[in-house]
C-alpha cells in the first residue's frame, strides 16, 4: 500500500498543511486506517477507493486519534493525488454523511485543486462555550472583535470561531492540549478557529485541533468553508470571495481561497495549491 504525502494550500511552493493520502481498491479495516493515520502523524490522512465509476470515490478521513467527518486540506491533497492517478478533472466524493466534489489541474509547480464543500450553517455561540474557550486560551472578552461575534459554524464539520481585535493576540495563541481536547469533545467541535480581520476579504487565522490530537493545524479547509458561510449569514462585506492566511505563526504559511454565492447554506468553493512532500 502506497502512502502519499501532499501539502495543501501551499504558498509560493512552500508551507501548506501536509496530509497523508491512500488510494486503494478497497479500504483497509478501520483499525488499520487508524494505525496508518497515527504512523503518518499528520493532522489527517484521507483514504479513497473507487465508488462504482471512474470519477466517483468513497472517502474517509482519520486523524491520529479519531475519524473526522470532513477534512478540507486532505480533500485538496486528494484532488491532486487523483489527478495524478486518473488525469485532471472533477471527481465526485462520497463521505460518511455528505457528497462533495473536488477538481484538480496541473500547474508548473504541482497541482491546484478546488473542492465544493458540504452545505453550511452558523449560529451565535453558546455563552458558556465562549467563556470556557476564552479561559482555555487565556483571553478576555475585551480582546474580541465585536464586528465578528463568536459563532458556531458548520460545513461538514463543527467549529467555533472567535475574532480577535489585535494581530498580536492571534500570534500569542497558546493552550493546554489535554484541556483543549476535553473542551472540543464535550462540545462536538472539530476545531476552534481564531481569526483577525486584515480587510473585508482578507483574514489571518489559527486553528486549534486538539480534538484530533494536534495542537494546531497550519491550514483548515473545512473551517475556511464554514467561516465563509458564516460571513455570508452575517451579511459581511465579502464580495463573494475571501482569502485566509493560516499557519504563518507556526512557520508553515498557507493560503486558502473561498468563493461562494449569496444563497444561504449553499456550498463553498475552497481552493489552493499543493506540493508533493519528499
Amino acid at each position: 500500500m502506497t502512502i502519499q504525502r501532499i501539502a495543501a494550500f501551499s504558498d509560493a511552493g512552500a508551507g501548506g498543511n501536509p496530509a497523508g493520502i491512500v488510494i486503494a481498491d478497497h479500504f483497509p479495516d478501520e483499525a488499520e486506517m487508524r494505525r496508518i493515520a497515527m504512523e503518518v502523524g499528520y493532522s489527517e490522512t484521507a483514504f479513497a477507493m473507487p465508488d462504482g465509476a471512474a470519477d466517483r470515490w468513497r472517502v474517509r478521513y482519520f486523524s491520529p486519534e479519531s475519524e473526522v467527518p470532513f477534512c478540507g486540506h486532505a480533500t485538496i491533497a486528494l484532488g491532486a493525488a487523483l489527478a495524478a492517478h486518473a488525469g485532471e478533472g472533477r471527481f465526485a466524493l462520497r463521505l460518511n454523511s455528505a457528497e462533495i466534489t473536488v477538481e484538480a489541474e496541473a500547474t508548473a509547480s504541482g497541482y491546484r485543486a478546488a473542492l465544493q464543500s458540504p452545505p453550511t450553517r452558523s449560529a451565535a455561540a453558546r455563552l458558556d462555550l465562549v467563556d470556557q474557550t476564552l479561559a482555555l486560551f487565556g483571553y478576555g472578552t475585551d480582546q474580541l472583535d465585536p464586528a465578528l461575534p463568536p459563532a458556531e459554524i458548520h460545513a461538514g464539520a463543527d467549529h467555533l470561531v472567535l475574532a480577535l481585535k489585535h494581530r498580536r493576540d492571534l500570534a500569542a495563541m497558546t493552550y493546554e492540549l489535554d484541556a483543549g481536547r476535553a473542551l472540543m469533545r464535550d462540545h462536538g467541535l472539530v476545531t476552534i478557529m481564531l481569526v483577525h480581520v486584515r480587510s473585508d476579504t482578507e483574514f489571518d487565522a489559527r486553528n486549534a485541533f486538539a480534538s484530533g490530537g494536534v495542537l494546531e493545524d497550519p491550514a483548515t479547509g473545512a473551517a475556511a468553508a464554514a467561516f465563509a458561510g458564516y460571513l455570508r449569514d452575517l451579511k459581511w462585506r465579502h464580495g463573494n470571495r475571501i482569502e485566509i492566511i493560516q499557519g504563518e505563526d507556526m512557520g508553515a504559511k498557507s493560503r486558502i481561497e473561498a468563493e461562494f454565492t449569496d444563497e444561504p447554506g449553499s456550498s463553498i468553493r475552497v481552493s489552493g495549491s499543493t506540493r508533493k512532500m519528499v
